[in-house]
């Protein structure tokens, strides 16, 4: 089979040298009739991909607070609010942004801004700024603050943390842990309060929130969190049947519904189980001819449009996911490969309603198992 595959840009500015082999080359010459394998990073694509967190994290405005007011006392700025977290225009884009930085130097120490990366999570991670964000969401206000989306991705940050031996990874890791303390208390008060999962493709969907707080949870061993993940999970999805693809993208998704519910699924059930469940919810997953079409982006600087390359990403790590635990889903890898591969080219460069959260997206798809 052959595809055709734009050349990445962030491949023009780094080829003076080329020091990839095959398995590292991100994207496939375009029109070779090769095997497409999963888009990897190479140190100086890593290096270019840095540029984004590292700008976004110490960009304090624009700024979306998404706070209550109860008062005028509460109009304070983002580094009084969030000290830690204040850039990346929200606080779950700052999340994420500083679970790339960790990620980047987990696998590439020796990129050349690497120091720099290292000293905004030691400077914004601190026991100081983690207590005035406790202080935040201790607000009676502020009880859903960043349900669930957020919550996830901080329970991600953690896991990223806890799973790196850098000498000051577990310093990092410390300071967090007052707030990856509350945000588990707040997924095992929450999740038995949930009568319906959330099957938007946005912030809230349920699955995402459920599949990176269950990641965390397996990592680091925490049992009260696996269990009630594991049931709740169960409770909401198991007799789903038919899931309506065709209905994706909404015009703002960055999440896939229907995928998000496989990708918590097939970490939730044994085999059996789970190719079962497969065949009554997505059975036109196991077809060698499955297709769908990527999100097309009609402007990247509006903010909500510019979701739909977040939907490609998202998209790819579900189904990079779900081919790399089963062979039997293994056609799906040239799918993956083609979501993945329209949106990445316009990833640096792009305007700041994107450039301060896609990079997260790219970097999940690149390093999914």
């Amino acid at each position: 089979m052959r595809y055709s595959i734009f050349i990445v840009s962030l491949f023009v500015f780094s080829c003076t040298e080329n020091t990839t082999t095959k398995d590292e080359e991100l994207i496939p010459i375009q029109d070779a009739q090769i095997e497409i394998t999963q888009p990897k990073l190479n140190l100086a694509s890593a290096e270019l991909l840095l540029t984004l967190p590292l700008k976004c994290t110490e960009q304090e405005y624009p700024n979306k607070l998404s706070q209550t007011l109860a008062g005028d006392k509460d109009l304070l700025s983002p580094t009084t609010l969030h000290p830690a977290f204040y850039g990346c225009f929200d606080w779950h884009s700052s999340v994420h942004g500083h679970w790339s930085l960790v990620k980047l130097l987990k696998e590439f120490p020796e990129m050349e801004m690497a120091d720099s990366a290292l000293h905004i999570l030691m400077m914004n991670i601190t026991p100081e700024n983690i207590s005035a964000e406790l202080d935040y969401f201790s607000r009676r206000t502020e009880g859903s603050f960043e349900r669930t989306y957020g919550w996830a991705w901080l329970l991600k940050l953690a896991e990223e943390l806890h799973t790196w031996d850098h000498p000051n990874a577990k310093t990092i890791e410390q300071n967090l842990q007052p707030l990856t303390d509350v945000i588990v208390a707040k997924y095992l008060e929450y999740l038995p309060k949930l009568q319906y999962p959330i099957r938007v493709g946005t912030h809230s969907n349920t699955a995402f929130g459920l599949s990176f707080a269950y990641d965390y949870a397996l990592n680091t061993k925490d049992e009260a969190l696996e269990s009630i993940i594991e049931k709740r999970a169960k409770d909401f999805y198991k007799n789903d049947k038919g899931c309506p693809l065709t209905w994706e993208p909404s015009g703002y998704d960055f999440l896939s519904p229907c995928l998000e519910e496989v990708d918590l699924m097939r970490k939730i059930l044994s085999e059996k189980e789970f190719m079962n469940w497969v065949d009554t919810f997505l059975p036109e997953l196991k077809q060698q001819s499955f297709t769908m079409e990527t999100g097309i982006v009609g402007d990247r600087t509006d903010g909500h449009l510019v979701h739909l390359d977040g939907v490609n990403y998202s998209r790819a790590w579900c189904l990079f996911g779900l081919l790399n635990q089963y062979p039997e889903f293994a056609h799906l890898k040239a799918l993956a490969n083609t979501h993945f591969n329209y949106s990445y080219p316009n990833l640096i460069g792009d305007d700041y309603e994107g450039g301060h959260w896609l990079a997260s997206f790219a970097i999940m798809a690149m390093y999914t198992e």
